[in-house]
């Protein structure tokens, strides 16, 4: 029989540095849940990725017990990051951003999506962080 679940909580927290401080104590805390059942298998589990901002999915049961994922880096992010910029265009349609992404990079970004997105189909990918770009006043290269 499934388990009731109590709260399903969305944090965000950077690699490898989950500690009882907020918001990680203070969320968990409130739900009754022992934290460091959480923050030590966090940390080991995402040391690779040490410092980025990770957004993690806590499902939180009735009897105290959890499970939780890691989901990706926002598309966004990632973009922003390649292109070294802080944000995208507020008005997408007439402003575009003064740089433009390479397929390159866009290739990178739909690979390090592609295990968010449950797919091996990267040109579907591509297309998807292709529209993100174009939200955000990006244009694509060739």
């Amino acid at each position: 029989m499934a388990k009731a679940v109590k709260a399903n909580l969305k944090l965000k927290i950077k690699g490898g540095q989950a500690s009882a401080a907020p918001p990680v104590g203070s969320s968990l805390g409130q739900h009754g849940v022992n934290m460091m059942d959480f923050i030590n298998p966090f940390n080991d589990a995402t040391k690779d990725r040490m410092g980025q901002m990770l957004t993690v999915h806590i499902t939180i049961y009735e009897d105290r017990t959890m499970v939780w994922r890691v989901v990706g880096t926002p598309t966004d992010d990632l973009i922003r990051a390649k292109l070294g910029i802080q944000k995208g265009s507020g008005r997408p349609n007439t402003e575009k951003v003064s740089k433009k992404l390479s397929d390159t990079a866009l290739t990178e970004i739909a690979e390090a999506k592609a295990s968010d997105m449950n797919t091996e189909d990267i040109p579907a990918v591509k297309k998807m962080v292709a529209g993100t770009a174009r939200s955000m006043g990006v244009e694509i290269e060739g």
